[in-house]
Parts: structure tokens; C-alpha cells; sequence
């Protein structure tokens, strides 16, 4: 096995965009709870994507899967990496800025590499991943302030709610390497978020009543 030790430029370039496009979904969906709850904003997050991942997979003409072991796993994968933490983001999105959500959605990296050292034989942890799950803790006990877990209030709950989510997305990579190996990310993805969408529709239908395209223009 080859283990690459360098990152080249193009793929810098592409975490770049991919970091920008992901910091600006908190700003989207907080100004949307101003207008809608928030497992409505998660509801045409998830359904909108699934449009649009599928017509993807339409066009570059991936095959189906078969084995209904596939189709369970895009469920599974839709709950733990879309329905979960976007949920729980959203509410906590009420409760604290938007800026702090996005800084402890980053503890994702340190909560995947131990659910990785824990549940893949091949992922064991290092002494550098070990003081790197170190310096993460401290920068997320920095950000959220041990003071505000002694005094415990509607925020502290909101950023446990957001460690919540990124808890669930690292779980999602595991469930990934193991249930879905070899699928083009393209259909794991659209997969993925069928199984959101099929949780989601009835879910804020339910708690938060019908959705409706009738919004602001900047919802």
C-alpha cells in the first residue's frame, strides 16, 4: 500500500472551494430559520440535492445497485449524515451564532479519526493523529468555554447538539468504508439523500406542518 505524504496544489485549491461551500451553507440555513423551522430547511435541503445528484447520475449513466443490502445502506447513510446532524445544527443554529456552529462542526475531523481508530482495523491511532485528537479537544473546550457547560443554558445545549452532529458525521464515514465500498460517490451521494429525503418529508411534515415554496425571497 502506497501512503501519500504530500497534498498537491489542486487538491488544496479543491478544499478550499469545498470549506467555502460548506462554511456558507450555516449563513444559508440560518437565514432561512428566520422563515421556516428547522427540520423544514433540512426537508428542501436534502430533497432539492437529491434532484439534482440524480440528474448526475443520469447523465453519466452510473448503474443502479441491485442488492437491497445497497439501498438500506443509503438509508442508514441518510440518517447519520444528513437527517441527524442537519437537524441538530439547524435547532442549534437558534441558539448560538452561526459562525461558532461552523467552528464546532469541525470537531467532525476529530470525532471521525477515533470512531475510524475504533471500528477499522486499518485506521490504528498514531502518536501524530493522537496529538492531533488533543489539539482539537482543546480548540472545541476553547470554543464552547468550560464555563458555559458549569452553567448549563439553552446555548450550552445548542453546542452539544452541534458536537452531536459532527459526532454523527464521522460515524458516517465509517458506515461508508463499510457498507459501501466501491460505489461511484456520485450515486453514494444521491443514495444518500434519497434515504434523507424519505426521512425527512414525512418528519417536518408532521412536527412542522406541509412545506411550501411560498417564501422570501432569501429563504
Amino acid at each position: 500500500m502506497i501512503t501519500q505524504k504530500t497534498i498537491p496544489p489542486r487538491a488544496w485549491i479543491e478544499m478550499g472551494f469545498l470549506a467555502l461551500l460548506w462554511g456558507a451553507s450555516f449563513v444559508a440555513v440560518r437565514v432561512a430559520l428566520d422563515e421556516i423551522g428547522p427540520l423544514t430547511s433540512v426537508a428542501h435541503r436534502v430533497f432539492w440535492a437529491m434532484l439534482v445528484l440524480w440528474g448526475a447520475v443520469a447523465v453519466m449513466r452510473l448503474p443502479l445497485p441491485r442488492d437491497p443490502r445497497i439501498w438500506a445502506a443509503f438509508l442508514l447513510m441518510g440518517l447519520l449524515n444528513n437527517v441527524i446532524p442537519f437537524s441538530l445544527m439547524a435547532w442549534g443554529q437558534l441558539h448560538i451564532p452561526s459562525g461558532l456552529t461552523s467552528i464546532l462542526n469541525a470537531a467532525t475531523a476529530v470525532f471521525g479519526v477515533l470512531a475510524a481508530a475504533i471500528f477499522l482495523a486499518d485506521e490504528r491511532i498514531t502518536l501524530r493523529k493522537a496529538i492531533g485528537v488533543c489539539l482539537g479537544f482543546a480548540g472545541v473546550s476553547t470554543a464552547i468555554g468550560l464555563e458555559n457547560l458549569t452553567n448549563f443554558d439553552l446555548g450550552s445545549l445548542a453546542q452539544l447538539a452541534v458536537l452531536g452532529g459532527a459526532m454523527s458525521y464521522a460515524m458516517a464515514g465509517v458506515c461508508a468504508r463499510k457498507l459501501l465500498p466501491g460505489q461511484p460517490p456520485q450515486l453514494a451521494a444521491a443514495g444518500m439523500l434519497t434515504g434523507a429525503t424519505l426521512i425527512m418529508l414525512p418528519l417536518a411534515w408532521v412536527v412542522e406542518g406541509p412545506l411550501t415554496l411560498d417564501l422570501a425571497p432569501a429563504t
